[in-house]
């Protein structure tokens, strides 16, 4: 039997370690089409990405609870709840997605027309697919139009979903919509879920099975490097540091960026492409206008980079929006490095406090390489491109499967979960399905505590390294029909 065929992808394993792995999978008792699926998952890189859109109040988010199954998205009865590009993860026939729940569109000083281009134009631009929701109560109006011209340039393939269609009364309403010239209409009713499964398998079939990579395209192309961070914190001011000339416009006015530039850049003899992106404001559903798009955007650059440099300002108490912007890459599985900018302001008390800060409010990001630089005067410059080169290794490293559970056999001889409700889980195995970053699925005989799977990410990163990345771990849990085979 050829595994490879008969499971699907292997992931990062290779045939006779995956071979190896499903023979102890077997004797364990777990189900090795399960245990295939697992890895699988985990071994994905990213998931394709579906986009909802549609003007205000048409029930975009509605749709998204039904398609991912709970109520996450917030959902009023009045028009522009949602604010935020929101990510959710959703599975149907077994094939996972993300789906990104964008804002609607509404008139302001701009004009319509240039608020729905910049807010369609970022939500098509990141994502594989898109759904389009138009009310068939209202049918399509004019700012409908005008996204179906959008769409049509973009070129990604589109769902069409007549939403609020409650009957066959409102058959006939959807019916119309041909008229937009993006194929059939999928009648639905978000709220009450009739049509959804016939839609979601036609999104099924105009997602692809993996997305593209948006980056590493070319073997040997230059790295990807976001520089993210709250405006005026001195992203503008590193990058033309960095690059030796004044490329991008410096101005003490908090928000001068708006669009992300990308600039190749030399640094200690390698090539790399630097994305200076706009900063995120404090509160986004706050912002207006172009400050509101230049946060979807930072968002935009950080899913294009392979490494997120995120500038906090040394003068300033670490903000609450800093820790959102370090959670914002953390999720999005970048290699990070946090550079602490206009140190050689700093006196030695806010050093010290500093330092405090640092110890409190960023122990989630304990691993991440630190470089303590000024964009002005270009102090501790050289040091940027090894922190980068450290995380982008660590964001790379892949444990082999013996190895992996030699170090788990030890840890369960030497630190056994807490027995609970008088039983003791034991994880019985476990292997690196994928790398950037790296994802490892344990196989255990029970449910394993959160705090214990922090201890056993702690000592992965004692052990491997895995410095400046992400780490994340998946549990299976053996079902109880499990018969050793």
């Amino acid at each position: 039997m050829d595994i490879e065929n008969e499971y699907g992808e292997v992931g990062a394993l290779g045939d006779a370690e995956y071979a190896e792995f499903m023979e102890l999978a077997a004797e364990e008792g777990f189900d090795l089409d399960q245990v295939a699926g697992d890895l699988a998952a985990a071994g994905h890189g990213p998931l394709p990405v579906l986009a909802v859109v549609g003007r205000p109040n048409v029930g975009k988010s509605t749709l998204v609870n039904r398609i991912i199954g709970r109520r996450e998205a917030v959902v009023e009865d009045k028009p522009g709840v949602t604010r935020d590009r929101v990510t959710y993860e959703a599975t149907w026939n077994g094939r996972r997605f993300k789906i990104v729940d964008t804002g609607g569109w509404e008139q302001d000083v701009l004009g319509i027309d240039a608020s729905v281009a910049a807010q369609a134009e970022y939500a098509i631009e990141a994502a594989d697919a898109v759904v389009f929701v138009v009310d068939s109560t209202v049918g399509a109006t004019d700012t409908d139009e005008a996204v179906v011209k959008l769409l049509r340039r973009a070129g990604k393939p589109v769902v069409l979903a007549a939403n609020k269609v409650d009957g066959l009364s409102g058959e006939a309403d959807a019916a119309l919509l041909w008229n937009l010239g993006l194929g059939e209409p999928h009648p639905v009713s978000s709220l009450h879920g009739r049509g959804t499964g016939d839609l979601l398998d036609a999104i099924l079939e105009a997602l692809p099975e993996a997305p593209a990579q948006t980056f590493g395209d070319v073997v040997g192309g230059p790295r990807r490097i976001a520089l993210i961070g709250r405006p005026n914190v001195g992203k503008s001011s590193l990058l033309n540091k960095v690059a030796g000339e004044e490329r991008v416009v410096v101005n003490e006015i908090a928000g001068t960026t708006r669009d992300p530039v990308d600039e190749l850049i030399q640094l200690g003899g390698v090539t790399w492409k630097f994305i200076d992106t706009a900063g995120i404001r404090r509160k986004v559903h706050l912002q207006e206008g172009a400050d509101y798009y230049a946060s979807l955007r930072t968002a935009a650059a950080l899913e294009k980079a392979e490494v997120a440099v995120i500038l906090i300002d040394g003068n300033e108490t670490i903000s609450v929006q800093d820790l959102r912007i370090i959670t914002m890459a953390v999720e999005a599985g970048r290699a990070v490095v946090i550079a602490y900018n206009k140190w050689d302001q700093l006196d030695e008390e806010r050093r010290y406090y500093l330092e405090r800060e640092i110890e409190q409010d960023l122990v989630q990001v304990q691993w991440a390489p630190r470089v303590n630089v000024s964009a002005l005067t270009g102090r501790h410059m050289e040091k940027l491109v090894p922190a980068i080169e450290t995380a982008l290794a660590g964001w790379e490293t892949r444990v082999p499967t013996g190895r992996l559970n030699a170090f788990l056999g030890e840890i369960v001889a030497s630190h056994p979960h807490p027995v609970r409700g008088g039983k003791q889980p034991r994880i019985l195995f476990g292997t690196q399905a994928g790398t950037k970053p790296p994802r490892f699925v344990l196989f255990a005989s029970g449910f394993l505590e959160a705090g214990y799977r922090r201890f056993i990410e702690r000592r992965l990163r004692e052990e491997f390294g895995f410095e400046g990345t992400p780490i994340q771990v998946s549990v299976r849990v053996r079902e109880k029909r499990g018969r050793k085979k």
